[in-house]
């Protein structure tokens, strides 16, 4: 076991690297090119126009940041947030599983959720300026 605790800064990095492509895959098309069909989406689920941008924004923003492992909890919060508002407003009528069921926007808010509390680790920039994302252990 304590082989594998030496690896636990990798097990950060790979959930940060995952949650932070597939977010940047979601975010990119809709701020370069999409905005005027996400605000509409939005809208019609009964959400001010802005949140659409909100959104957009933080998917792809916070997907680069989490790449970068920076301001990773902060990130990590706003991601959470949207994929439980999307599991809540979009997915949860279609179920678990099958075509547009809540089983992957659940994933990703578990990985943000994780990173919430587990911050970025010592592989990334958070870490440069002394924010590590790991508990300091007690003086003792």
């Amino acid at each position: 076991m304590r082989l594998l605790n030496r690896f636990q800064p990798l097990g950060l990095l790979a959930m940060r690297i995952g949650l932070g492509v597939i977010m940047i895959a979601h975010g990119y098309p809709k701020v370069f090119g999409g905005m005027h069909g996400t605000v509409g989406f939005i809208t019609k689920l009964g959400f001010p126009a802005w949140m659409a941008y909100l959104s957009a924004y933080t998917e792809l923003f916070g997907g680069v940041l989490l790449l970068l492992g920076l301001f990773t909890r902060v990130a990590a919060t706003g991601i959470f947030i949207d994929m439980v508002v999307a599991i809540a407003k979009v997915h949860w009528k279609n179920g678990l599983r099958g075509n547009g069921g809540y089983e992957f926007p659940m994933a990703l808010a578990a990985l943000g959720f994780a990173l919430i509390f587990f911050g970025a680790g010592p592989i990334a920039i958070d870490a440069l300026f002394g924010r590590r994302g790991t508990p300091r252990k007690a003086k003792g």
